[in-house]
């Protein structure tokens, strides 16, 4: 199966979208990879899920990915005397460190690490920022606050804190036993949410130990001061731009979403743009002309993929959500303006080897107009490396192993094919031509370059480019 776009589709399962047959037709629409959150997703209805997007793989025999998304530490308030309160512009507020009794001027906090880290002149903001507090001062189980922005807050509403750096880990017990679980079964990627620095990341890469790939959430500002050692620790990572659009002003969002993604390219690290992107899908059969717009910003900027999240969890349309964004997709893919847009952000090589032959590949495949790209990886560090070049011809990425296969379906432009490791250079060249033509990217007569690592089978030691016939005897 052959997608007719480059940037791939990553879609989470919830009620509108978990049946075998929903998740089948969500696939044949063009999902590349199948998120499932944690936040609202038993260990018994994981495996299930799991269960049936392996079937659906089975079905349309092309690869694809399941992430699994940890929920992450939540801050929340506790409880109210009356469930509800209403704040008032300027008011003075008592926060305590407790479960309960909060009233319209003490708002209860469960969380002591909270008291520990926070300073004065710090913003508190509770329900997605909808009511804004100002810290005035702290104690180890008492802050004195103002209101700044006012209105009603309710039981368990969430807490956010953008100019603070919590001493908290990034894994609660929660997370973990999602992510022992979620490690049995046929997963492929593993995403941790509130990432603040890289020992966050560290933590989670120690106990997946290359079981899974790692893919960290950047939602917190504190991310975007170490997002060099987070995204270097990191397999892939998300532009989350909920949280992101909750703790930093609205207006920062767009600019740090190009900033990540410019950031993860360089790095050769797949980037998943995420959040709202089809958000009045949720209830409506087509999206307003600002989503399909900011769908094409995302595509344009080269993100490897771009992400549905109530709208296919939750909406009314998952299938038509997908649709719709696989036609952004192909249509942004289309316009005359992209290759120049996508060549213009190229980074040049790194000083190794691999970075070397993948940047010829990328000339010569331009130079001979070649049909395809074929890279032989059973890392799969050739097939991203192919993909952080952004080249215009399609790129096959050829691996023995299923796991790394369906791994590298998150990363742009690659098309992931299942096959036996190669015996000889004559058998590199030759499988390569075969499986481009059987897959329908070339034809008899066409040129297809071809990148490996020799000796052959050996990860990570992309040094070999070879240019070859499909149809002719390969000498």
């Amino acid at each position: 199966m052959r997608r007719s776009r480059k940037t791939k589709i990553v879609a989470t399962l919830g009620p509108a979208s978990s049946s075998e047959e929903r998740i089948a037709e969500l696939s044949r629409a063009g999902v590349d990879v199948f998120r499932i959150n944690m936040s609202h997703t038993s260990h018994d209805l994981l495996k299930t899920l799991v269960g049936r997007v392996r079937k659906a793989e089975h079905e349309i025999e092309h690869p694809i990915a399941i992430l699994v998304d940890l929920q992450g530490p939540k801050l929340r308030l506790g409880n109210f005397d009356a469930g509800i309160a209403q704040l008032q512009p300027g008011a003075k507020l008592k926060l305590f460190l407790g479960e309960t009794g909060g009233t319209e001027t003490t708002l209860p906090i469960p969380h002591p690490e909270i008291f520990a880290a926070l300073k004065p002149g710090a913003s508190i903001l509770i329900d997605d920022g909808k009511v804004r507090l100002r810290a005035d001062t702290v104690s180890k189980t008492e802050i004195e606050a103002t209101v700044v922005t006012a209105g009603p807050v309710k039981n368990h509403k969430g807490i956010n804190l953008p100019d603070t750096l919590l001493p908290i880990p990034a894994l609660t017990p929660k997370d973990r036993a999602d992510l022992d679980y979620a490690l049995e079964l046929d997963i492929d990627w593993i995403a941790l949410s509130f990432v603040q620095r890289p020992d966050d990341v560290a933590e989670l890469r120690k106990i997946v130990a290359g079981r899974a790939g790692v893919l960290s959430k950047i939602e917190k500002p504190q991310a975007i001061e170490t997002l060099d050692g987070i995204i270097e620790l990191s397999d892939a990572v998300m532009v989350a731009r909920g949280d992101l659009g909750v703790e930093m002003p609205l207006e920062s969002v767009p600019g740090t979403q190009k900033h990540i993604i410019r950031a993860a390219r360089k790095a050769g690290k797949p980037v998943v743009v995420a959040t709202q992107m089809l958000e009045s899908m949720i209830n409506a059969p087509v999206p307003t002309r600002a989503e399909a717009s900011d769908v094409a910003t995302a595509v344009f900027e080269g993100a490897d993929a771009v992400m549905l999240s109530a709208e296919t969890a939750a909406g009314s349309y998952p299938v038509e959500a997908v649709t719709m964004m696989d036609r952004v997709a192909q249509s942004v893919e289309s316009d005359s303006y992209y290759p120049g847009i996508i060549n213009a952000q190229r980074f040049p090589p790194e000083a190794t080897m691999a970075d070397a032959i993948m940047a010829a590949v990328h000339d010569v495949t331009h130079t001979l107009q070649a049909s395809a790209i074929v890279c032989w990886t059973k890392s799969g560090s050739t097939g991203l490396r192919a993909a952080r070049e952004r080249p215009e011809a399609p790129v096959i990425a050829l691996t023995p192993i299923v796991q790394i296969a369906r791994r590298l379906t998150l990363a742009w432009g690659l098309h992931c094919v299942t096959t036996d490791d190669a015996k000889s250079l004559d058998d590199v060249a030759e499988r390569a031509c075969q499986i481009a033509q059987a897959e329908g990217f070339a034809k008899t007569g066409d040129r297809v370059v071809i990148t490996a690592g020799l000796p052959l089978g050996t990860p990570g030691a992309t040094n070999l480019l070879r240019v070859a016939f499909v149809g002719a005897r390969q000498n």
